[in-house]
C-alpha cells in the first residue's frame, strides 16, 4: 500500500475527530461563550450539512486543479478555520468556522479518494479505501475519546488546537510527497459524470450507503445515554463503549478492505441483510449491560464494514466520475449521519431504545431497497 494513502488518512483521522468530538464538549463551549445547550449541539448539524453541501461543490473545483494543490489547499483552510475557532469568542464565528471546517474536510476526502484510487491497481482499490476511511474510525477508538479529555482538561479550546497541530505533519507531508502527476481528471466534463452518477448502479450503492449509515448514527448518538438510563452502568464506563464500538467499526472497514472487490457479492448482501435482525437483538437486550459491550463492538464492525463495502461500490460503479464519485459517496454518508439521528430524536421521546428500532427500520429499508433491485431486473445483486 503507497505510503501517501496512509499521509491520507492521518489527515482523515483529524478530520473525524474534529467531527465527533463536539458530543463530549457541548457543555464547555456552553458555558464559556454563554449559549444554550442546545445551541451548542447545534454545531455538530452545522458540521454535517456542511459535508453535506460542500462535497460535490468543492469536488468539482478541486477536479480542475492539480491534486496536490487541492489537498493542500483544502487542509490548509481546515487548520485555519479550527484556529479561528478556539480564539474567538462569538458563537457566530464560532458556527461558521465549524461550517467552513467541514466543506473543507469534505473537499479533502473526496478528493483523497480519488488520489487513492490511482495509486493502487484496480484489484487493491478496495483495501486503499479501507486505509482511507480506518482514519475516521481510529478517530472514533482514540481521537473522540481524546478529544473529550482534553475538554475536560484544558477547555474545549484545548481540543481545537489539537486537532489543528494534528494536521501539521499531514500537511508538511502533503505538499512534499503527494504524486506529481495526480491532476485532476483530463478526461470528461462536470455534466458527463452527474450522468455516470445518475445511473442506477451507482444510485443503489449511494441509496444503500445513506441508510446503512443513518442506521448507525440514529443509535451511536443515544449509546451512551442507553448505557447511563436503560442499561443503567455507571458514567465512567462510556468512554470504553464508544471505544469498543469503534474498535468493532476499525475491525469491520479493515475486513471490508481485505476481502471486497468493490461487487454486491454474497458476503455483502448476507451482511446488509443480516443488519436489521442485529439492530433489534441489541434493542431486546439493551437493558442487559454484560451484552451491550459485545454488542456494541459487533455493530461497530457489522456497520462500518458494509458502510465502507458500499463506498467502495460507488467507487467502482463511477469509475467514469473520477472528479465526483468520492464527492457523493461522502454526501450519501453525511445525510445518513445527518438524518439518523435527526429520526431517533424525533421517535425516541424519553425512550433512548426507541433509537435503536430507529436503526432497525433504516437498515430494513436498505435490505428491502436491495431486494427490491434485484426484483425488478430479475438479475442477481452482484451484477450491478
Amino acid at each position: 500500500m503507497p505510503l501517501f494513502i496512509r499521509v491520507l488518512s492521518l489527515a482523515v483521522f483529524a478530520q473525524g475527530t474534529s467531527e465527533f468530538m463536539l458530543a463530549g464538549l457541548v457543555p464547555g463551549i456552553a458555558d464559556d461563550l454563554s449559549v444554550s445547550n442546545g445551541a451548542a449541539a447545534s454545531l455538530t448539524s452545522a458540521y454535517a450539512v456542511g459535508m453535506i453541501l460542500g462535497a460535490p461543490v468543492m469536488a468539482a473545483l478541486g477536479a480542475r486543479w492539480p491534486r496536490r494543490r487541492a489537498l493542500a489547499g483544502f487542509l490548509t483552510a481546515f487548520v485555519v478555520v479550527h484556529a479561528v475557532g478556539a480564539v474567538t469568542e462569538d458563537f457566530a464565528v464560532l458556527f461558521g468556522t465549524r461550517v467552513v471546517a467541514a466543506v473543507a474536510n469534505a473537499g479533502f476526502l473526496a478528493v483523497a479518494m480519488s488520489v487513492a484510487h490511482t495509486l493502487v491497481a484496480p484489484e487493491r482499490r478496495a483495501r486503499a479505501t479501507a486505509v482511507l476511511l480506518s482514519g475516521v474510525t481510529l478517530a472514533c477508538v482514540v481521537g473522540v475519546p481524546a478529544g473529550a479529555a482534553l475538554g475536560d482538561l484544558a477547555g474545549w479550546r484545548a481540543a481545537f488546537w489539537a486537532v489543528a497541530a494534528l494536521c501539521l505533519p499531514a500537511l508538511a507531508l502533503v505538499f512534499r510527497s503527494a504524486p506529481a502527476d495526480a491532476a485532476g481528471p483530463a478526461q470528461g466534463s462536470v455534466r458527463s459524470e452527474v450522468r455516470v452518477l445518475r445511473q442506477r448502479p451507482v444510485r443503489l450503492a449511494l441509496t444503500l450507503g445513506a441508510l446503512v449509515n443513518g442506521a448507525t448514527f440514529a443509535t451511536f448518538a443515544y449509546l451512551a445515554v442507553i448505557a447511563t438510563e436503560v442499561t443503567a452502568m455507571p458514567r465512567g464506563v462510556v468512554p470504553g463503549l464508544l471505544a469498543a464500538f469503534g474498535v468493532g467499526s476499525f475491525v469491520g472497514v479493515t475486513v471490508a478492505g481485505r476481502t471486497g472487490d468493490g461487487g454486491l457479492g454474497r458476503g455483502l448482501r448476507a451482511a446488509l441483510l443480516a443488519l436489521p435482525a442485529a439492530w433489534a437483538v441489541l434493542a431486546l437486550t439493551s437493558t442487559t449491560a454484560v451484552l451491550l459491550l459485545p454488542a456494541a463492538v459487533l455493530l461497530g464492525a457489522l456497520s462500518f464494514g458494509v458502510g465502507s463495502a458500499l463506498i467502495n461500490r460507488v467507487m467502482r460503479t463511477a469509475s467514469g466520475a473520477p472528479a465526483l464519485a468520492g464527492a457523493f459517496a461522502t454526501v450519501a454518508l453525511n445525510v445518513g449521519a445527518f438524518a439518523g439521528p435527526l429520526l431517533a430524536g424525533l421517535a425516541a421521546g424519553g425512550d433512548a431504545r426507541i433509537a435503536v428500532w430507529v436503526s432497525v427500520a433504516m437498515s430494513a429499508a436498505a435490505a428491502v431497497v436491495l431486494l427490491g433491485a434485484r426484483t425488478a431486473d430479475g438479475v442477481r445483486a452482484g451484477t450491478y
